[in-house]
């Protein structure tokens, strides 16, 4: 594992024409994330996936995998988890993407769009990048796309841009929000994914309010399931205790 890992920064250093450093195994951990976070999508060779695939997938196999099928739902096809949406296994996962929808180019940062590129593969960003380049321009807030999962346990990563709150919360910011969460959903079931995993859309970097975000979260998936029969599981996926208590609330009531 150590010598694929080297492999890997020598060939990202060589691209950006740059001295492989001599670090320790934890700095070169850092260091292959931060040179896959700031590299821009292009093709990669077939012997540089190849490895780095192999890396990846070890990565996952240590980490540990999590299956829909172990869960227990809370209530009928909702469930709630709490861990790395990166090593959940089901039909797809939700990223909370930003309007370029080419993941976080900051160096090792902890937001969930930088963990699912970072762990899925440089062809992640190439796929997201032919998407946009098709559409020739930013992706709405309120809208999806999906793609690939490429190395993470998931079949498919559905992309959603949530609003960002400067300010009070709006009703447009609420509205926006659930028409993320509708958009997940519809896109799923389009592409026959029976499975969906989201992570808490808005919050954190994008400063909605936990508690709101999971009342619109949990309110707007279950209209949807009602008003459309859709049989698709929903797992709501957290990080942090205080968000798995407002689910944890919200799915038993």
């Amino acid at each position: 594992m150590n010598d694929k890992l080297d492999f890997l920064i020598e060939r990202l250093c060589e691209e950006r024409d740059e001295i492989v450093p001599a670090l320790d195994a934890v700095q070169k951990q850092r260091l292959f994330r931060a040179l896959v976070n700031v590299r821009m999508p292009k093709a990669a060779s077939k012997e540089f996936l190849q490895v780095q695939d192999e890396y990846l997938q070890e990565v996952l196999r240590q980490k540990g995998i999590t299956d829909i099928v172990d869960l227990t739902p809370l209530s009928p096809d909702l469930y709630l988890w709490q861990g790395d949406i990166t090593t959940l296994k089901c039909d797809g996962i939700v990223n909370a993407a930003n309007s370029q929808m080419l993941g976080c180019f900051c160096p090792n940062h902890g937001c969930i769009d930088n963990a699912i590129h970072t762990f899925a593969g440089v062809q992640l960003r190439q796929e997201c990048a032919e998407i946009m380049q098709a559409q020739g321009k930013e992706e709405p807030t309120g809208q999806a796309k999906i793609t690939h999962a490429y190395n993470l346990p998931c079949q498919y990563i559905l992309h959603t841009v949530g609003p960002v709150v400067y300010g009070g919360l709006t009703e447009t910011h609420e509205n926006l929000l659930a028409d993320c969460y509708r958009s997940c959903l519809t896109l799923a079931d389009r592409n026959g994914l029976n499975s969906i995993a989201f992570c808490c859309i808005s919050t954190g970097e994008f400063h909605f309010p936990n508690e709101r975000a999971a009342q619109i979260a949990v309110r707007t998936v279950t209209e949807y399931k009602r008003q459309t029969g859709s049989k698709i599981k929903v797992i709501f996926n957290v990080f942090k205790d205080y968000d798995y208590d407002i689910y944890a609330r919200l799915l038993k009531a």
